[in-house]
């Protein structure tokens, strides 16, 4: 046994070559242990089930000859093994450089551990592997709505024209359904398109995309925002007018622009909205509430184009406001209140990117420990 003890936490669902090169990279540091999530909080964080239970993630982990110790890390949440760094008391807590954050550095240095950050690299003479790539190659982005979300419905933007701001970002995460990603888009896209970006002009491919996923006879028809979202790069103004599709669409793929975007855009987890939650519950609709909702989309995308944090987040603040005035369902009590006693109150905008859970999506030029970061795509 070595004198040196190394921690290192994951998931750990479908172990691959490049878990066994972690593991081996991080052995030679000293003694490994290695926390995996429980079955509960990734359900929590990702929104579906592990393929793996937790007791099988820890057997399979524990068998690799590099592995001292696997245990079923004891907390929750994306730090899930803060006790278990204090019960081991490593030397070391090793991350690939992909799962580097902010809030393993400093929960690192609370504890007096040398966070070391690794490069993946494969064993010699295999391929370089990631979990992601295991279950598909991602390459149908996804997209944020950073404002005037819901102006995509007709039964909306009747009672006044307005704008919804969307961004394409790189597939980065493997984001959790029912979180206001448009995961369900995304599916048919990759039906469709069998995981690959299609050739051609990009309105067109949404507008293809919008058929598949609302043919006739559906109950609910899903908003032009998501398709046009997923398949146009960039950040895109959409301006509606009581219609499905909008009447102009503005983009800009200006790299300067997308990257001050991608550095200033945080998003933390909340839980995926429950099966069965409808948000759509009630409804005030009125012709102020609506323009409210249109100008926040107004005022989001000047502050996109100008470069201006504060006025993207209070675009991103005033439509979240809009909604909770509007559909109170998309807000729920425990949603509003994380809302405002942390991310409205102490950075210039937020905004929940589904109703009733997902993520909240925050502005800052301030990096924002634990959160995860996105690349938007242009």
């Amino acid at each position: 046994m070595s004198e040196k003890k190394v921690l290192v936490s994951g998931c750990y669902d479908l172990l691959h070559a490049g878990h066994v090169a972690f593991f081996k990279t991080a052995s030679q540091y000293g003694d490994l242990y290695v926390s995996v999530g429980q079955d509960e909080n990734l359900f929590k964080l990702k929104g579906k089930k592990p393929y793996f239970s937790q007791e099988e993630r820890v057997y399979m982990v524990g068998a690799i000859k590099y592995v001292t110790e696997a245990f079923v890390a004891s907390g929750d949440g994306m730090l899930d093994f803060v006790e278990d760094m204090k019960r081991i008391k490593p030397d070391y807590f090793v991350v690939n450089s992909d799962g580097f954050t902010e809030g393993k550095k400093l929960l690192c240095d609370e504890n007096s551990v040398e966070l070391i950050v690794l490069e993946r690299i494969p064993e010699e003479g295999l391929p370089a592997r990631s979990s992601s790539q295991s279950k598909k190659d991602l390459k149908i982005p996804y997209r944020l709505c950073l404002a005037g979300g819901w102006m995509d419905q007709p039964w909306v933007s009747k009672f006044h024209s307005g704008s919804c701001v969307v961004a394409q970002i790189w597939p980065g995460y493997d984001f959790n359904d029912r979180s206001g990603m448009a995961t369900s888009s995304r599916k048919i896209a990759n039906e469709l398109w069998k995981g690959e970006l299609p050739e051609g002009d990009t309105v067109r491919n949404a507008q293809l995309l919008f058929g598949a996923e609302n043919p006739p006879g559906c109950e609910y028809v899903s908003g032009s925002q998501d398709q046009i979202g997923i398949l146009v790069p960039g950040a895109n103004r959409l301006d509606f007018d009581g219609k499905y599709w909008p009447y102009n669409i503005e983009t800009t793929t200006d790299s300067e622009i997308c990257d001050w975007l991608s550095r200033v855009l945080h998003l933390i987890p909340l839980a995926p909205r429950p099966d069965g939650y409808n948000p759509l519950l009630e409804k005030n609709l009125t012709v102020e509430n609506v323009k409210e909702l249109g100008a926040a989309g107004d005022l989001c995308w000047e502050g996109i184009i100008e470069r201006d944090v504060n006025k993207l987040g209070a675009g991103m603040k005033q439509t979240f406001l809009s909604w909770k005035k509007m559909l109170p369902y998309t807000v729920p009590d425990w949603v509003s209140n994380e809302m405002e006693s942390n991310w409205l109150l102490n950075y210039p905008g937020a905004i929940t990117s589904g109703s009733g859970g997902g993520y909240v999506i925050v502005a800052s030029e301030e990096e924002i420990p634990g959160a995860m970061k996105i690349k938007i795509k242009y």
